[in-house]
């Protein structure tokens, strides 16, 4: 009985399959590493290449260590900890249906107390900063611990339990891409509590220890530095308030989780999302009132776009009849469900990307217009977004056929309005 809802082999391999995982293995630490090494320096330009490399003895530091598993168990408890609601995910392939604890924005609340309890007793929150490469050295070590014990556990999952995206037969494949689709321990899911926690709140932290350095530096925060902390705060407490929504997204649905969401999770996110406050800690910008104005606005509207977009979305995957979206045009298709083709999702087919990039651009721009560094996250933005939305057509026009057809035709631009 349970033979037909086994995962079948993924025959469709993406990122270049078993040749381009292993490069991406080895690059994706390399880019890390690289880009924090070059932002250290004076001239923090890109085509010094390769930058100062210091001594290898020097990335590792027990004491580091042991501080970032004191983090992430620190996270780990509050995701246990009885506090908000539980929900369930989306059928799985077995007709089963995984129970979620929603309570990342009660740990965020709790996180800010205990840092804010450190700082008062005399915790000196720019050790982060001045051990950025030896927290990065441990956090790479941890996802490559954390991704070979995954692959491993999934080698002896029920084979119901398996991603549709990480079931090759290629060890390095399904190692990068994910072999099992929800891990867990228990009740604990090691996918789920990655997503959001350690990584994200990681982020913001990081961004608070560039501050405080700056502040140590120079007497007090740069404007500069202000509305870059501000606005990547404002996006991490909006996933952590906004929860419930990544139970509907491709990284739970779809992804297994193995090194590419680990490391992205764990050591991509608050090491190259941060990168905007750790260039200005070095590389201070002044910045006119007008021009923060400005930037201000266009956040914004970025955040206007991205959260009316996504909530237009969840809204009516959650209840179609819901008073704030039965307005909206739709188009059946042959599942049962269907297709919104009116408010943001009739005017572009992933206008909440559009917003994300609007908002990756405002966060960049206080650092000024004369390093390209700390426009990595633009351009790498850009390209995450138009591969995802390409994996997102592919998934949609087989999952709804014709129904797809026709919407694209109505709605032909996919991010950018006019554009693309």
């Amino acid at each position: 009985m349970m033979d037909r809802y086994k995962i079948p082999r993924t025959k469709e391999l993406e990122f270049g399959g078993p040749l381009g995982a292993m490069i991406l293995i080895f690059l994706m630490p390399v880019t890390v590493f690289y880009l924090l090494l070059t932002c250290r320096t004076e001239q923090a330009s890109v085509l010094n290449f390769p930058p100062p490399l210091p001594p290898l003895s020097t990335l590792w530091s027990p004491h580091t260590f042991l501080l970032l598993l004191a983090w992430v168990g620190l996270q780990a408890a509050l995701y246990m900890l009885p506090m908000g609601k539980v929900t369930e995910g989306i059928v799985l392939r077995d007709k089963s249906r995984l129970q979620y604890r929603i309570n990342a924005f009660h740990a965020m609340g709790v996180t800010a107390l205990v840092v804010g309890a450190g700082l008062a007793a005399g915790l000196r929150l720019s050790y982060i900063y001045d051990h950025f490469l030896q927290l990065a050295f441990s956090v790479l070590l941890l996802a490559f611990g954390l991704s070979f014990l995954l692959y491993f556990k999934s080698l002896f999952a029920p084979e119901t339990t398996l991603a549709p995206g990480g079931n090759s037969g290629n060890p390095i494949y399904d190692f990068f891409m994910g072999h099992e689709l929800n891990p867990r321990i228990g009740s604990f899911d090691l996918k789920y509590f990655c997503e959001l926690r350690p990584g994200l709140l990681g982020w913001a932290l990081v961004n608070m220890a560039m501050l405080m350095k700056e502040t140590e530096l120079r007497g007090s925060p740069s404007l500069a530095m202000l509305l870059v902390n501000a606005f990547q705060l404002l996006y991490v407490v909006d996933a952590l308030w906004n929860e419930e929504a990544i139970l509907t997204t491709m990284d739970i649905v779809h992804d297994g989780f193995g090194f590419m969401l680990a490391f992205g999770d764990l050591a991509w996110v608050p090491f190259t999302y941060s990168l905007q406050a750790y260039f200005l800690v070095n590389h201070p910008q002044k910045l006119s009132l007008p021009m923060a104005v400005g930037i201000l606005l266009l956040n914004g509207l970025g955040y206007c776009i991205f959260r009316s977009a996504n909530s237009q979305k969840n809204t009516f995957r959650r209840n179609p009849n819901d008073p704030r979206v039965t307005g909206l045009k739709t188009i059946p298709t042959a599942t049962g469900r269907r297709l919104l083709v009116s408010g943001w999702w009739g005017f572009v087919r992933h206008p909440n990307y559009l917003g994300d990039l609007i908002m990756a651009l405002a966060w960049s721009l206080p650092c000024g217009l004369t390093h390209v560094l700390p426009y990595f996250y633009v351009f790498y933005f850009t390209v995450l977004l138009i591969h995802r939305e390409a994996r997102d057509e592919h998934q949609c026009l087989r999952k709804y056929g014709l129904a797809w057809q026709e919407y694209c035709r109505r709605v032909p631009y996919r991010i950018f309005p006019y554009l693309y």
